[in-house]
């Protein structure tokens, strides 16, 4: 049976926004299963939205990461759009002048389950900004690609908040967007007004190409479920100089760079026999970003088993291995991310220092995953009364 998603259950009962002014976060990959657009879809079934706000990458979808994305107007609609990822901090969140005038806000956002994929930290801001100006929130939920069994990573300690460390959940945090709004409502804004309009049919155990859903590429780097599985890990390759396959036809599957020696690299990989992926000695050339033009050397990853993959783990111990064959070469990100020009990038997206400083160090990952394990069965136990899906 295919799942329906909260944008298809609003359509054919739209109650919640019949008769009201109201906004909209949405992108490109929010669409039917007919894939016709939200703001189109919703239009049909009641007025058209006063204002569309749009998330990283823009409402099509066509700017790269960290690009900032000017305000404009939809063609499709007429209706003005507000960017909510422009050129500086200020324009992550709407102003009270955006909100003015509006009953709602509805949300449908596809996201990809990992808490540095930022579509949920629009939600976030977008959920402060409406609890301040006492506007509704409406969000259609859709499944987790990932699934929503499967967790890992710490939480964000202290001081190493940013757009890309914003939510109270782990990294891969199994959680739908739904759900992540019911946590953030119960931690942080008990005074909004919050829908949840559930999408239907889903089972927690269910990765995106059981759901009978379209996969819409969500971002211009995003092109396939298997991206998203190893996204968990391999935006960690963001926080160096090395190439995460930006530029290529295959992103977070290449990692690499001008000075990695191949055949070294994959020996050392291979050997920690790590679940649910293969590895591949590989050169690649990025027409754009990180090496553009110039051959990088590396591997290409091949996931072997969905279920057995731990995508965080490898992440890091890729991280970790060209930095120990490499040290002379291997350097962290040295330019500001997200926004941030003080704190390191992999602290940023981790959550502190610990990764970081294991890498630079020379010691062992272990004993940080299991404290990580830890804390995601401390964050599962806290979850009741926010999970909307079950499999039985």
């Amino acid at each position: 049976m295919p799942v329906i998603s909260g944008l298809e259950v609003l359509i054919n009962n739209p109650a919640p926004i019949k008769d009201r002014r109201w906004g909209l976060l949405a992108n490109h990959a929010a669409v039917t299963s007919g894939l016709q657009p939200a703001r189109s879809a919703l239009a049909g079934s009641c007025r058209a939205p006063a204002l569309l706000f749009a998330p990283e990458h823009g409402l099509e979808g066509v700017a790269q990461d960290m690009e900032g994305v000017d305000d404009g107007r939809d063609p499709l609609t007429g209706v003005p759009v507000r960017s909510l990822y422009g050129d500086d901090v200020t324009t992550l969140s709407p102003s009270s002048a955006d909100l003015q005038g509006l009953d709602a806000v509805v949300i449908d956002v596809p996201d990809i389950g990992s808490r540095y994929y930022t579509f949920a930290a629009s939600m976030d801001g977008l959920m402060a900004a409406c609890a301040k100006a006492g506007v509704e929130v409406v969000v259609l939920d859709r499944p987790n690609p990932l699934g929503g069994i499967r967790r890992e990573g710490g939480m964000v300690r202290p001081g190493f908040e940013s757009f890309v460390s914003q939510l109270p959940t782990p990294i891969r945090h199994g959680m739908t967007l739904g759900e992540i709004a019911l946590l953030m409502h119960r931690e942080r804004y008990s005074d909004l007004e919050l829908t949840v309009v559930p999408c239907r049919g889903w089972r927690r155990a269910q990765l995106f190409d059981a759901t009978g859903l379209p996969w819409v590429p969500p971002s211009p780097n995003m092109p396939t479920l298997d991206t998203a599985l190893l996204y968990p890990g391999l935006c960690l390759v963001e926080a160096t100089t090395l190439s995460e396959g930006r530029g290529t036809t295959r992103p977070f599957h290449l990692v690499g760079a001008p000075w990695v020696d191949a055949h070294r690299l994959f020996e050392r990989l291979r050997a920690l026999k790590l679940p649910g992926v293969g590895f591949r000695a590989a050169w690649f050339r990025p027409e754009f970003q990180k090496h553009a033009h110039q051959v990088c050397a590396g591997v290409e990853l091949h996931i072997t088993d969905r279920e057995a993959l731990e995508p965080l783990a490898l992440g890091l111990h890729l991280i970790k291995a060209v930095h120990d064959l490499h040290p002379r070469d291997f350097s962290w990100r040295s330019q500001a991310y997200e926004f941030v020009s003080d704190v390191p990038a992999l602290d940023l997206l981790t959550g502190s220092p610990d990764a970081r400083e294991i890498i630079e160090t020379g010691a062992g990952l272990a004993p940080m995953l299991a404290r990580w394990h830890d804390e995601v069965g401390l964050f599962e136990g806290s979850l009741e009364g926010v999970l909307l899906y079950h499999d039985d």
